[in-house]
């Protein structure tokens, strides 16, 4: 049998990435609006200043006016949603970040709740995770990373996903509850599956769609997989490698690629995968609240 298409992620997220600058630039040319994103980070964990950073340059590089708040690890709640309180005023800013995790003396959740629906890009708000639970597209704002993973499974299935089985391994509000819904929304008969999930691998074999979402370095193996199935792998683990050496480390899925991936017909390699999407769909969340805010027609994803 074939060894499975590779969905390129890199290269889907770039050409959302160029759909956005032209947006970005559409806009600013018609209404004189410059999209802005603020990106708040809390204290100095360097993973978070690593995305953090990403997302202002890819920001700056849409044509975005990019502000980035960092905070020192002290930082009171009150000052925190001081910030947020004076970016949701601010309308030059259409989207805020906070990255995550903050500090464990801080609510992240009181935080997350305090920005404008309309300008939380993350998607974690929880009316923009009901307009998308009411199956309402259109008006919300949809979490980056299952909006991204959708993008790749429309990539491979099309916009009609009617007949087609999907089972999500993962049920975290920030991406498997909004995963699953989007799946249904595209007609999807759908199951979200987690760790409670009694005999998870016969669950996962019912899947003509399966996407990993459980922060489990490798857990599904190649008979999990239905063959020919199309496999999103969302897993991000860092593994040790001591074949490259002292000290050295890998980054791997959730997904057993190399066995995975002679059953699949379809598989997101990791790193390449689903990781570069989310930062093209902060992107392209940022440029449809900027289009919003200014009562134009958003750009379609």
């Amino acid at each position: 049998m074939a060894l499975a298409t590779v969905i390129d992620g890199k290269q889907a997220a770039a050409s959302v990435i160029e759909a956005v600058k032209a947006a970005a630039a559409g806009l600013e040319a018609e209404a004189g609006v410059k999209t802005g994103l603020a990106v708040v980070i809390v204290g100095d964990d360097p993973a978070s200043h690593a995305y953090v950073n990403s997302k202002s340059k890819m920001a700056k590089e849409c044509g975005f006016k990019s502000i980035q708040h960092t905070l020192p690890a002290e930082t009171t709640q009150e000052e925190l949603a001081r910030l947020v309180q004076s970016l949701n005023d601010d309308a030059s800013i259409h989207g805020i970040l906070v990255q995550l995790p903050l500090p464990k003396h801080l609510n992240s959740d009181d935080i997350i709740q305090s920005i404008k629906p309309e300008k939380d890009v993350d998607g974690l708000h929880v009316v923009n995770a009901g307009k998308l639970a009411t199956g309402d597209l259109e008006t919300g704002l949809i979490s980056c990373t299952p909006a991204g993973a959708m993008l790749l499974v429309r990539s491979i299935h099309g916009e009609d996903l009617s007949g087609l089985n999907a089972v999500v391994i993962g049920r975290s509000n920030l991406f498997g509850k909004p995963m699953a819904q989007l799946l249904l929304s595209a007609n999807a008969t759908v199951t979200t599956a987690h760790s409670r999930t009694k005999d998870l691998a016969s669950v996962a074999r019912g899947a003509d769609i399966l996407v990993a979402a459980v922060g489990r370095p490798e857990m599904v193996k190649a008979d999990w997989v239905k063959p020919g199935a199309t496999v999103i792998d969302v897993g991000i683990n860092r593994i040790d490698a001591p074949e490259r050496g002292e000290g050295k480390s890998r980054l791997v899925g959730d997904v057993a690629y190399g066995e995975a991936s002679e059953v699949a017909a379809a598989i997101t390699p990791v790193p390449g995968g689903v990781g570069p999407m989310t930062i093209a769909m902060l992107m392209a969340n940022t440029v449809i609240a900027a289009h919003r805010a200014a009562g134009k027609k958003p750009p379609r994803f």
